[in-house]
């Protein structure tokens, strides 16, 4: 296929997500996807309750996959994805979900890849924070342990400039600060203080970070 039919061609299947897209949000009132996002999210699956929230801004951008972003909102809950945020799911979907009552934010500039986050109190990632392939943020435990110990959510908070690579597990009540770097296949059960260099099962710190502010994905 030469250059101009190819270009022909993905104007057309453009236009034709775009039409899909707002099918879409005429059949879920609380879904908003930025006219400048990409229109391969007419290729995610989403499953939204009556009153769930899913607010997608300006410029973020995902691969053109069936099932490569998968969105689920339980009625009160609420995801909202940052502008120039690149949910990549070409390794392994990208999968959100949150619980009626609870808040899912992607600060701008964000980056996962094939990663898991799952808000049942909140979970709140901050600018240009990248998630690793594999990589689980869960604020709950999703059940209880026994009947004496029932299930306790705890909200997640995730600062600016941070680097979770892939595998790795974040439980609830986590608080990791700025320009940290968690390693690879760490499971992080206690909170990280900013500028730190973690790893480890359960994670440590065992380094210090400097300014990440300017690193390219």
């Amino acid at each position: 296929m030469s250059n101009r039919w190819l270009a022909i061609y993905m104007r057309v299947v453009a236009a034709a997500d775009r039409r899909r897209l707002r099918v879409l949000m005429r059949r879920h009132p609380g879904l908003e996807i930025h006219p400048s996002a990409s229109s391969a999210f007419a290729r995610a699956t989403f499953a939204l309750e009556p009153g769930a929230k899913v607010r997608i801004g300006p410029g973020v951008v995902t691969e053109r996959r069936a099932d490569g972003v998968r969105i689920s909102v339980r009625t009160g809950g609420e995801i909202v994805v940052g502008e120039n945020t690149w949910l990549r799911s070409d390794l392994a979907p990208v999968i959100l979900n949150a619980y009626g009552g609870a808040r899912l934010e992607i600060g701008p500039e964000g980056f996962l890849n094939g990663a898991q986050v799952s808000a049942k109190a909140g979970v709140r990632l901050g600018r240009g924070t990248w998630l690793g392939p594999g990589t689980r943020v869960w604020d709950s435990d999703q059940h209880a342990i026994d009947e004496k110990r029932p299930e306790r959510p705890q909200a997640v908070e995730i600062g600016d400039h941070v680097w979770v690579a892939a595998d790795v597990t974040i439980l609830a009540g986590v608080t990791i600060g700025d320009h940290c770097v968690i390693g690879t296949r760490s499971l992080v059960t206690s909170s990280i203080a900013p500028h730190s260099l973690a790893f480890g099962s359960p994670a440590r710190t065992r380094g210090v970070v400097g300014d990440r502010s300017r690193v390219p994905v």
